[in-house]
């Protein structure tokens, strides 16, 4: 393949590329150079008038990817130069490059990945159509067809494909869908965290960097998104030369390729990614020379602003008066013909599948919560809080978890309003919704570990489930206010985004000729931060916010998507929480775990403590083939586990029989899956004395099981009604069957009573008619006697479990044949069951 990228690049056309960047690189920095003034001046008015939104409700993590690692397992990777496939071990650390080794020997030594891949600018495909579609606009006049035979055969049904408009691409699969699924999330993953590059602390360099992209590709007459602003800023300037340079170099070099179609595109490829990489290295040190030397000049520059700030502040307004009157006539009608028709039905189809997302991760969030509860409850001590404390404090990070949260916003279309608004795509609205959800997420989280360590702290363990529940309460009111303030804040971005390069478009032909003018009403020493072009776009920015702002807050006052007020919440409702956020990050596993000497599933050494340091684990041991499912769950690392079915399987055929453990979790909840009406019905599942009533036999002591006790009920209910069939103990009639002849009797029972009465009435009324008193008289006593007869009562002698969870212990002291009554156990009274009740339930 050397050969092909030589002949096609040789020495002079290489130079020409370097020559090229190096242009372009030079543009660009007059324009940096300038941005990184107005940027600093921006940024020191700022600090100085001070300023701002709503305070965050919740609390905010600053490094939580430290010290952990989000990935690692095996599949094939296709080799370009042997065209095989090879077995890899994948890892993916804290900074999202992965890392392919040989083995996982390899990796746990230390050495050096055979390949690294930053999946900046990537996207990441699962099957071939797509693959070759996107490969048929490579080349011009050279169109494979979707069924044709592509330059690579997949090893399988399941491929995993990262394909880049410039770079190498690279071909992966599994072995199973489940696998393709959770490999393609982790992926996804890694291109969603790549392409956000860009550091938002950086409150200069960040803003003078957007800004200068933004103006020298509209000097070059291209408004609007662009889809490659991903990655770092030497990539971001790499794919800013490439915008160019590629369509040149592929209209010199396609047609001279030689060879087969597929051949053909393949070549290309590897021409392109050469380019590429010649380019990247070339922007990477120019980007860092420019920086260099604008960082070098800030200390002066910032002095100078800091002393002469308010005569910098009053000649802006000065001239950004002039300005106005020009272009401010010209923006209205505009905005009044081009756009305000158009801006609610953009804001609903933004508002619509973003506010599903950030409602699927409060779902989520509230299902672990229910988890952590549930295993409490079950009898999960300190160290089993550690354990999932861990787990959760890494969800936002999960990707397999919060695929869910991102699916809803992929949902979301522009479709009639791209070529209008010179929307290239909505994959930047989307990408910048998914990294808010899964900040937000990390928010509610470390708020959550924040509140319940301070809980735990001050109360202790007791009661740890209440103590748990009040902390999920706080934590969700103060994520829905969050999430609903950066919603606004995201759909007012997204407008502007959308409006602005489309109102600048219109306006820049007529007004861009006449600001040169007033370049003359600014000071020679203010010149550097006061340019008539930025000027010229904050007055457009203004006259179209205004418009944004009013639709955003009506969409607010009507609660629409679960939108609040500004005024909802003061600012700084809650001051002791935010000094929380002060503090060190919990360590869960140092105060409430408990290390394993050895991990599940034959991983050696792979204990709690080693294992919670990744978020996901698909563990492959070395030395074994690739098995037919590769991707092993390491036990314990997803807080929702996946049942299995084959131990499913297994049980339903064992008989149920007395459980050797009556309050381990697993045979409880074997049990309520069996038979879920009983559960419902609130009938026990307890440790008492268990004697068998139908031969009279002395008590034996032992554990109960479900079944058994139902079918204890039933014994005693033949003792006092003869009219229900005695049921053995060791019958294994249904439970379900027991409890429908049970109702069904008393349903009888309760409409014969019923007929009885409404008979009596219809015998009065005859006899009022008749004027028979004697007659009155007889049926009178005839119902008063009726009604004086006591009814039959269901009896059973099983004591019956809250709703708490908790199982209740049978009272030993009770008389073996003592009725009792039928209660549901709430707040400790005995509340008798309804016989309509129990009908509504089984229906």
């Amino acid at each position: 393949m050397g050969d092909v990228v030589s002949a096609h690049l040789d020495e002079s056309r290489r130079e020409m590329i370097t020559a090229r960047t190096g242009g372009v690189i030079r543009d660009f920095s007059d324009v940096y150079e300038q941005q990184y003034a107005v940027a600093l001046f921006n940024s020191v008015r700022y600090e100085i008038e001070g300023g701002g939104g709503p305070q965050s409700q919740l609390l905010h993590r600053k490094d939580p990817l430290a010290g952990r690692s989000i990935f690692s397992g095996s599949l094939f990777q296709y080799q370009e130069e042997s065209r095989k496939w090879r077995n890899r071990f994948v890892s993916v650390p804290n900074s999202y490059i992965i890392g392919l080794y040989e083995s996982k020997t390899s990796h746990d030594r230390g050495l050096h990945p055979k390949v690294s891949i930053n999946c900046a600018g990537y996207k990441a495909l699962t099957s071939m159509e797509e693959y070759m579609e996107l490969i048929n606009t490579s080349l011009p006049d050279i169109k494979a067809k979707v069924a044709s035979n592509p330059f690579i055969k997949c090893a399988s049904q399941f491929p995993l494909i990262l394909w880049h408009p410039y770079a190498r691409h690279h071909y992966f699969c599994v072995m199973t869908e489940k696998e393709q699924t959770k490999w393609h999330a982790v992926l996804q993953d890694c291109v969603r965290h790549s392409n956000n590059g860009l550091s938002e602390d950086c409150s200069v360099q960040t803003p003078a960097f957007t800004d200068s992209v933004r103006l020298f590709r509209q000097a070059k007459g291209n408004y609007g998104t662009w889809d490659m602003m991903c990655g770092k800023p030497p990539q971001i300037l790499a794919n800013l030369v490439m915008e160019t340079l590629h369509p040149e170099l592929r209209s010199l070099i396609g047609p001279r390729l030689r060879g087969k179609m597929q051949q053909r595109q393949r070549h290309w490829m590897l021409i392109s990614d050469a380019v590429y990489k010649q380019v990247l290295t070339q922007t990477s040190f120019q980007y860092d020379a420019l920086v260099d030397s604008c960082e070098a000049q800030r200390a002066p520059l910032d002095a100078r602003l800091r002393t002469d700030m308010d005569q910098m502040i009053t000649s802006k307004e000065h001239v950004s008066g002039k300005i106005r009157a020009l272009v401010l006539p010209k923006a209205e009608q505009t905005l009044r013909t081009s756009v305000q028709p158009y801006i609610s039905s953009i804001l609903e189809a933004l508002m619509e599948p973003t506010s599903r997302g950030f409602s699927e991760v409060r779902d989520v969030f509230f299902r672990e919560m229910v988890e952590i509860s549930k295993n409490s409850l079950n009898g999960g001590g300190k160290d089993k809080l550690g354990d999932n404390m861990e787990r959760l404090s890494m969800l936002a990070f999960h990707p397999v978890k919060m695929q869910s949260c991102y699916e809803k916003v992929e949902q979301l279309n522009l479709e009639g309003l791209q070529q209008r608004f010179d929307v290239a795509s909505p994959s930047v609205f989307v990408s910048r919704a998914q990294i808010l959800m899964r900040e937000q997420m990390d928010n509610a989280v470390y708020t959550f570990e924040q509140l319940l360590h301070q809980s735990l702290e001050t109360k202790g363990e007791e009661n740890m489930c209440k103590t748990m529940q009040c902390c999920q309460d706080r934590v969700l009111k103060k994520y829905d206010y969050d999430s609903s303030t950066v919603r606004k804040k995201f759909f007012r971005e997204a407008l502007l985004q959308i409006i602005i390069p489309y109102m600048l478009k219109q306006l820049s032909p007529s007004c861009l000729p006449e600001l040169p003018r007033f370049k003359e009403l600014i000071f020679e020493d203010f010149s550097r931060f006061l340019l008539v072009e930025n000027m010229f776009e904050e007055l457009v920015l203004q006259s179209v916010s205004k418009d944004i702002m009013m639709a955003v807050k009506e969409a607010a006052v009507q609660r629409r998507h679960n939108l609040y007020r500004d005024s909802m919440i003061l600012t700084n409702s809650d001051p002791n929480l935010h000094l929380l956020g002060e503090s060190s990050a919990v360590d869960w596993a140092a105060e409430f775990g408990a290390d394993e000497p050895e991990g599940g599933d034959g991983v050696k050494g792979g204990g709690s403590a080693s294992r919670r340091r990744q978020v996901v684990s698909m563990i492959q041991l070395d030395g074994l083939p690739l098995p037919f499912e590769s991707c092993m769950e390491v036990p314990g690392v997803e807080l929702i586990p996946e049942e299995d079915d084959e131990m499913c399987e297994g049980e339903e055929e064992e008989d149920l029989g007395p459980s050797e453990d009556p309050k381990s979790p697993d045979s409880v909840n074997e049990i309520r899956g069996l038979i879920n009406p009983v559960v419902a019905l609130g009938l026990p599942v307890v440790e008492e004395t268990k004697s068998d009533i139908t031969n009279g036999t002395e008590p034996t002591t032992g554990t109960v099981t479900l079944e058994d006790s139902v079918q204890m009920d039933v014994t005693h209910v033949t003792t006092v009604r003869e009219d229900v069939p005695m049921k053995s103990p060791r019958d294994k009639t249904s439970p379900q069957t027991i409890l429908q002849e049970l109702v069904g009797s008393k349903k009888q029972e309760v409409d014969t009573e019923e007929a009885a009465i409404q008979n009596a009435i219809e015998e009065i009324e005859i006899a009022v008619q008749e004027d028979d008193s004697e007659k009155i008289a007889e049926v009178s006593t005839a119902e008063s006697d009726n009604e004086s007869s006591p009814a039959p009562q269901v009896v059973t002698d099983s004591s019956l479990q809250d709703d708490s969870g908790f199982q209740s212990q049978a009272n030993e002291g009770q008389e073996e044949d003592e009725p009792q009554p039928i209660t549901n156990g709430l707040n400790g009274e005995d509340n008798i069951i309804d016989p309509m009740d129990v009908e509504v339930v089984l229906a």
